[in-house]
């Protein structure tokens, strides 16, 4: 079976399909990945054969906004950009890109990711069954409903029938737990559960993470929204606990910008979040899918200091749901970040509700399990 695999080029975006991706492949499907060349090291290093569709999400984003910031004051505001930007630019970039390599490639199944539907819209205006995969909570309508009557535009000049009123229309791997899914959404009769699978490409920690002999704080503003200002403050508040704190700075933010690290904070460019997790105690972190997920799964406490897009659902979700607590906005400071996280590690009932998601998550079906029915599940 042929199957071409479709996200925006971003590790929040593509990541989350990879463990998917590996198992479809292992298990002898051909795989094709579809995305921005950016993208294309990290997948070619897994043996996909790769195809440049669509652009980068800054350039997106320079292409709508002119390169001046949009007012995130003015939820409305902010939604007609984002929308603008994921559905006007990057879906209908990528059904314009794709729609000539599918014809060529004639693949048995698109796997898209729900951020990048313009690989779905492409496929069905292709008459190829399509098979759309979650990067986080519900659908992106959730958070901007005017991803929807954007989408159907696109459908329309596709001729692809859409109806942004309706449910969503394409079955659906669901990487979220259901304890914290939306309840509306547990509802969708063609949602089919899928356990996340944290991915990070290879690399070392410090040899003392493993010795373990402190609490282990892992902190993280992941790769699209660090602020050196937010690390810098829960940097100090936390490293004022009796703990170990391994800070990774990410792609946004130069360690330089961070100053000198107290004694027990150990700052690096980057971590291999997957093998890190297992490690620690807490997880404080600004809520983006992959993070949120992969804390989940191994149990962990987490303290949220959301700056953007999802991370506030995330967060929402994962402390309503008891595994967790956030502080938001001007609320995050050294003094406030220390007392949460310090109340984190002693919470024993946010511990045992941590381990329950991550059971949950364990029971939920794997990867290799599902590869072996992509050829059921499309539609």
């Amino acid at each position: 079976m042929h199957v071409l695999i479709s996200s925006l080029p971003s590790h929040g975006h593509t990541y989350p399909l990879l463990p998917l991706a590996i198992a479809a492949k292992e298990h002898g499907h051909r795989v094709t990945y579809a995305t921005d060349a950016s993208f294309h090291p990290v997948l070619i290093s897994l043996g996909f054969d790769v195809v440049d569709v669509g652009t980068t999400i800054t350039d997106a984003f320079n292409q709508v906004t002119q390169g001046s910031p949009p007012d995130f004051s003015d939820v409305e505001a902010m939604s007609e950009v984002v929308s603008s930007v994921f559905i006007s630019v990057l879906a209908r970039g990528i059904a314009a890109d794709l729609g000539p390599i599918l014809a060529r490639e004639k693949p048995d199944l698109v796997l898209y990711e729900a951020g990048s539907p313009g690989a779905g819209l492409a496929a069905k205006a292709a008459g190829i069954p399509v098979l759309c995969h979650a990067f986080g909570r519900g659908a992106l309508g959730n958070t901007f409903p005017s991803f929807l009557t954007k989408n159907a535009e696109v459908a329309a000049e596709l001729g692809v029938d859409y109806d942004p009123a309706g449910p969503f229309p394409d079955p659906y791997l669901d990487i979220y737990p259901a304890s914290l899914q939306d309840k509306e959404f547990l509802t969708f009769p063609k949602r089919i559960p899928l356990r996340p699978v944290a991915f990070a490409e290879p690399g070392e920690l410090p040899a003392w993470v493993a010795e373990h002999d402190k609490p282990l704080v892992y902190l993280t503003l992941g790769t699209a929204f660090g602020q050196a200002g937010v690390l810098r403050t829960a940097i100090d508040g936390l490293a004022t606990l009796p703990a170990r704190v391994i800070v990774a700075a990410g792609p946004t933010v130069e360690i330089a910008d961070l100053g000198t690290a107290p004694d027990n904070v150990t700052v690096l460019p980057w971590v291999p979040q997957a093998d890190l997790l297992p490690h620690t105690d807490l997880v404080v972190h600004h809520g983006g899918s992959g993070t949120t997920l992969g804390a989940l799964a191994a149990g962990v406490p987490q303290l949220f200091i959301p700056q953007g897009a999802d991370q506030f659902v995330n967060a929402d979700a994962v402390t309503e749901g008891g595994a967790g607590v956030q502080l938001v906005g001007d609320a995050i400071t050294v003094e406030a970040v220390a007392a949460r996280a310090a109340d984190l590690l002693a919470d024993d009932a946010v511990a045992a509700r941590s381990r329950e998601v991550a059971a949950e998550i364990a029971a939920m079906p794997s990867p290799a399990e599902t590869a072996a029915t992509l050829e059921t599940l499309g539609a």
